[in-house]
């Protein structure tokens, strides 16, 4: 294929300038869905995340009053069935003693029994030191009250939670997860009235194991964001078609409008060109026919004069008569051309112009082949318009087979209720770059012509609501497709 000349390059590249142009707004748009899916996406995890928080609080606040009532029956239940028998009975409280060791150990594991509860400690009020623990080793251990234990001696109650692990450990990689509630209360003595609010004795600290319900927290937001991840990819892939659709159409509609823009322009310079056409045309179109005019008289007084040399005013009547005829193409180019249309079937204006070129054919060595078809349909034609476009078509294929060859004529019928014209003929071929031209006014091929003959074809043909194609290769011929539309 032949490389593309500068200019064309340069119409090329204006083009995409005014396609990207085009489709500038639409990018727009495009960035703004990218960008409000990123948002969407962004706050849907962060509901996630916060959702799974809540859920934590939740769990904490509700193990914590959980922890309370436990204490507060540790409490009731320490104080009537271990504190005051033992001082009644011993005269004083001494856990190091293996009996009342025993006793409140029995007490304290008969309350947390079938719990989550991992230890139950006793601080002393004197001072920082395990007093009981239901794990006896750590029992004389101090200082390992800390701030709870500070607390709880001013007689308020505080709660702490101790978690380690995230998503990876749930499938096994990591540390294992773990989540304890630490919980510090009074140890008040229990007036009368079975409250505990009396004197505070010591501070009970409760650890309970929180691991199950930890676990299923963080199964949950495990769901939570794969639920929303799903969703997300889903709403992406819908925006993506809905936006690579649009994309297409408005990338079409773009270069539709492009299309038409240059249609529009090429109308505007025709029309222009039309009007300059006419006018030169008209103005010598008289002096023409009085040039014709005068050299047939000079030819006739040296035919008596100067017998012999008449042939030189021939040349000039000869000249004057294509000139005239060029003048008369122009003249049909220029001015606007009222059809008088009428139902009828291109048949019979083909043979009208096979009656015409016949002896030309016959003279060139051209071979002529028609198939047409049988019940032909009728359609809207302007017989003269027609029979014009036709000719110059037909024209066109016996000047490129001027050595001979074979001119193809055939029409059908097609399925859209259309009808198809067909002329090919085995001539030289048009080159693919002249292919996209040849119906573009003064375009042409050869030395001799005005080029307005396939233009003034594809302008008649369109009047006709028809339209005309060409397909050629160089050196094997041509052939020319004219489809006219159905009657309404």
């Amino acid at each position: 294929m032949k490389e593309k000349t500068k200019s064309e390059q340069k119409v090329d590249a204006v083009r995409k300038q005014k396609i990207d142009a085009g489709a500038q707004p639409f990018k727009l748009v495009k960035f703004f869905s990218f960008s409000s899916l990123v948002v969407i996406l962004v706050f849907t995890l962060l509901l996630s995340w916060f959702q799974s928080k809540y859920s934590q609080k939740v769990m904490f606040e509700q193990s914590e009053a959980h922890t309370l009532l436990l204490a507060e029956s540790i409490n009731q239940q320490v104080f009537h069935r271990f504190v005051l028998p033992t001082v009644i009975r011993y005269g004083k409280i001494s856990l190091r003693e293996p009996e009342q060791y025993t006793l409140i150990n029995r007490i304290i594991t008969g309350l947390i029994h079938g719990m989550d509860i991992d230890s139950v400690k006793i601080y002393d009020s004197s001072k920082n030191v395990i007093s009981y623990s239901t794990n006896s080793e750590i029992i004389g251990q101090e200082d390992q009250g800390g701030k709870g234990y500070t607390l709880a001696l001013t007689g308020e109650t505080s709660s702490k939670l101790i978690y380690g692990g995230s998503f990876s450990n749930l499938v096994g990689v990591g540390k294992s997860i773990s989540c304890s509630l630490t919980t510090y209360i009074p140890f008040r003595q229990v007036g009368k009235s079975g409250e505990s609010d009396g004197e505070i004795l010591g501070v009970i600290e409760i650890d309970k194991d929180l691991t199950k319900e930890y676990s299923k927290i963080l199964l949950l937001q495990v769901k939570l964001l794969l639920g929303s991840s799903v969703v997300m990819a889903v709403l992406f892939l819908v925006l993506r078609s809905i936006v690579a659709r649009a994309d297409k159409i408005m990338e079409a509609k773009t270069l539709e409008r492009l299309r038409l823009e240059d249609k529009l322009n090429q109308a505007e310079r025709l029309v222009h060109l039309g009007t300059m056409v006419a006018t030169v045309s008209h103005e010598i179109k008289s002096p023409l026919g009085i040039v014709r005019s005068t050299a047939e008289l000079l030819q006739k007084r040296i035919k008596k004069i100067a017998p012999g040399n008449e042939m030189l005013a021939g040349i000039i009547i000869d000249e004057t008569t294509r000139l005239n005829d060029i003048v008369i193409e122009f003249l049909d180019f220029a001015r606007p051309q009222k059809m008088n249309f009428v139902v009828a079937t291109v048949d019979e204006i083909i043979t009208k112009v096979l009656t015409f070129v016949t002896p030309q054919l016959k003279a060139q060595g051209v071979k002529l082949v028609t198939d047409f078809a049988p019940d032909l349909r009728a359609t809207m034609l302007d017989q003269d318009a027609f029979y014009r476009a036709l000719l110059n078509i037909v024209m066109n294929a016996l000047q490129a087979m001027e050595e001979g060859g074979e001119l193809q004529i055939t029409t059908a019928n097609l399925d859209d209720g259309a009808v198809l014209l067909r002329v090919r003929d085995t001539g030289r071929g048009i080159s693919e770059e002249n292919q996209a031209q040849i119906f573009n006014p003064f375009f042409t091929d050869r030395h001799k012509g005005t080029g307005l003959g396939l233009a003034i074809t594809s302008n008649i043909i369109e009047t006709h609501g028809g339209t005309v194609t060409v397909t050629s290769e160089p050196g094997l011929g041509s052939c020319f497709a004219i489809k006219l539309p159905r009657l309404a």
